[in-house]
């Protein structure tokens, strides 16, 4: 049985290209009953095209990472592929509707990296409210100044927004509530009470909330419904001097509304961990934010651990693994 993996990040690891003796955990959880195929590389994954496409037939099951799983991909694997992982958090690449149209399992791993994310969602908004950037940057370049970036606020004496209140909003409720007096959040597929049992209060609507709160942590999944949800319309809405904060998916925000609520002070500051484009530096709007000094970034890692990568790794093998030498579904990867 061949299990592809059509863009493991983890094999090239610092490498020039794929290297088979980093793939230790899919042998030991795989054994000898399956073939470990690495992915079709040339300087830089190939996921897509005529090439990937005949390269990808016959495969048992794939592995997909920032792969797009097409009806042209599965048109090709289904014949032999039982089943498709994401490695992540995140499903707006696995084309749930496709899946199902082919009938393809299909799974992924939700609940890795809770730790990482939040703890990045905390270091990301902190660094925003005490200017840590800024005088890095400052001091470092001879600028010494206690003042200089601005004079911070007493976060205590303030409240935070979580938008998206499933594992990982819940978790970042928990981190965040030692520093702010007031956590709200909201979802529209989350009752009241629980996010009361949470200590959380409610925001009957995304523009309640924003009007509401003095700094926004989006955790949403990315759906057709939430694509661009902070627009505009939504900024509009947003308190003046609200700090906004996204480690979720890049395609939540509109970068373009995000630079204007800048320009006009109804955003004091803006941090992320993603984009779309992946590399900011591939589009002008994001570019242009990245040359701000209440803008910080990071290049999608919050989810990175030593920790989580290697049970992420472990859990997407074993649902793999369960479908193909056992013959048994999938369930969101807790497998292991």
């Amino acid at each position: 049985m061949r299990v592809l993996y059509t863009d493991p990040a983890w094999a090239i690891a610092g490498r020039d290209r794929p290297d088979p003796a980093l793939a230790w955990v899919e042998r030991e959880v795989f054994g000898p009953e399956v073939e470990l195929d690495l992915g079709l590389y040339d300087d830089g994954y190939v996921t897509s095209g005529d090439a990937f496409l005949a390269y990808a037939e016959g495969a048992d099951a794939l592995v997909v990472y920032r792969c797009q799983v097409t009806p042209e991909l599965l048109a090709v694997v289904k014949p032999s592929c039982r089943v498709i992982a994401r490695s992540g958090v995140g499903l707006d690449n696995l084309n749930i509707p496709s899946l199902v149209e082919w009938g393809v399992y299909g799974f992924h791993v939700p609940d890795y990296c809770g730790d990482e994310v939040t703890t990045h969602t905390a270091a990301l908004l902190l660094a925003l409210e005490r200017g840590v950037c800024v005088q890095d940057r400052l001091v470092k370049s001879r600028q010494w100044g206690i003042h200089a970036g601005g004079v911070p606020r007493r976060v205590a004496e303030r409240s935070v927004g979580i938008v998206g209140f499933g594992r990982i909003g819940r978790a970042s409720a928990r981190k965040l509530q030692p520093f702010y007096d007031r956590v709200h959040a909201y979802d529209p597929y989350v009752a009241a009470d629980v996010m009361a049992g949470h200590g959380v209060r409610h925001a009957g609507s995304l523009h309640d909330l924003l009007a509401t709160v003095d700094a926004v942590v989006l955790h949403a999944e990315l759906t057709d419904e939430t694509d661009h949800l902070i627009d505009e319309r939504a900024l509009a809405a947003v308190k003046p001097g609200c700090l906004l904060v996204n480690t979720a998916r890049g395609r939540l925000v509109d970068p373009g509304a995000v630079r204007g609520a800048l320009d006009d002070g109804r955003l004091a500051g803006f941090a992320s961990d993603v984009f779309s484009p992946e590399d900011p530096n591939r589009s002008a709007v994001t570019r242009e934010l990245l040359t701000r000094d209440n803008v910080i970034v990071s290049s999608h890692r919050a989810f990175l651990s030593e920790e989580s990568e290697l049970s992420l790794r472990r859990r997407v093998a074993a649902g793999v693994r369960t479908v193909l030498v056992e013959d048994v579904p999938p369930i969101d990867g807790r497998v292991a």
